[in-house]
């Protein structure tokens, strides 16, 4: 997982500064990085009290960097840490220009259509959810507890955002990210898919995914989700601005935000899949909280200037 913070996010800048200005913290970050350890190991490896190594594992679970859990120990508990980042990003934009940001995130059980086909299917933080292979078990009743989904060749999943608040502002920016990769029987790492973002129907542009990525467990993988499956996709993020589509930063196409018609209707109709004359026909699947290395579904952040009331 890549932590991805931008400018605005003070508080974390903060956090994230104030946990790397130690050199004991740094060499904490090191020895967790193939390896968990509980708070007393850490401390006899490092040579320094159990209550400073307590205190260091604190500011760097604050900032997101490490992860803590309680297991059980001979007497009662212990606090057994491990990383939760493999980077970090800063995005070195802001929403500054815009009134407020509007964030929506999307379960990605919460889709209203699809078209897909075998290899396919659904599974939740319990196990799987309906009939692996089988189409019909995208409308299966616990559809909505999914944490994963994939689909072989082409196809698409469709979700529906409210966008309301559209009447009273302007919008400035919307982005789109999910963690996303290829799907091919088991996980395949030389296995490309061509990946499209459609928005109100219309292309927002395509990222050929290398990979159906394995090889090694995704960091909220369940334990019950097999090893040989795959594990992991990219966190891709596609924003369409008032000048064109941009992925990941670098414009894919011209079409400008007002080209997508996004008040026209009572929702904004999100589209991802594998079109049907793609060249790379890899299939997708598609990550929520509880599998991947992004403890996200599917997130829009909206950008957003008022609008001038006439006096």
């Amino acid at each position: 997982m890549v932590l991805q913070i931008n400018l605005d996010d003070k508080e974390k800048l903060n956090l994230i500064g104030k946990a790397l200005a130690s050199d004991v913290r740094i060499d904490i970050l090191r020895l967790l990085s193939d390896k968990s350890f509980n708070v007393n190991e850490i401390a006899d490896k490092l040579d320094i009290p159990a209550s400073s190594a307590a205190m260091h594992v604190r500011a760097l679970e604050e900032a997101g960097l490490i992860k803590c859990d309680l297991v059980p120990a001979v007497r009662g508990s212990m606090k057994l840490c491990k990383k939760a980042v493999n980077g970090i990003e800063i995005v070195t934009e802001s929403a500054i220009g815009a009134d407020s940001v509007e964030i929506i995130n999307m379960p990605i059980g919460a889709y209203v259509d699809y078209s897909v086909h075998p290899t396919c299917g659904l599974a939740g933080d319990k196990g799987p959810i309906g009939q692996e292979d089988e189409p019909g078990s995208f409308y299966h009743q616990d559809r909505g507890n999914a944490r994963l989904l994939w689909f072989g060749g082409t196809g698409y999943i469709e979700y529906r955002f409210p966008n309301y608040s559209f009447k009273e502002t302007d919008a400035k920016r919307v982005e789109i990210s999910m963690e996303i990769c290829s799907e091919d029987h088991e996980f395949n790492l030389n296995y490309p898919s061509d990946i499209t973002l459609w928005l109100n129907g219309k292309n927002a542009g395509v990222w050929t995914c290398p990979s159906d990525f394995g090889g090694r467990r995704g960091m909220w993988n369940p334990g019950w989700w097999p090893d040989k499956n795959t594990q992991y996709g990219i966190l891709k993020t596609w924003s369409i601005r008032e000048d064109g589509c941009y992925l990941d930063g670098e414009k894919v196409s011209d079409l400008t935000l007002r080209d997508f018609k996004i008040t026209e209707e009572n929702f904004l109709s999100v589209k991802i899949g594998v079109a049907e004359n793609a060249v790379h026909k890899g299939g997708m699947n598609l990550f929520g909280e509880g599998f991947g290395d992004y403890a996200q579904g599917i997130r829009m952040a909206i950008y957003k200037k008022q609008k001038e009331t006439e006096e």
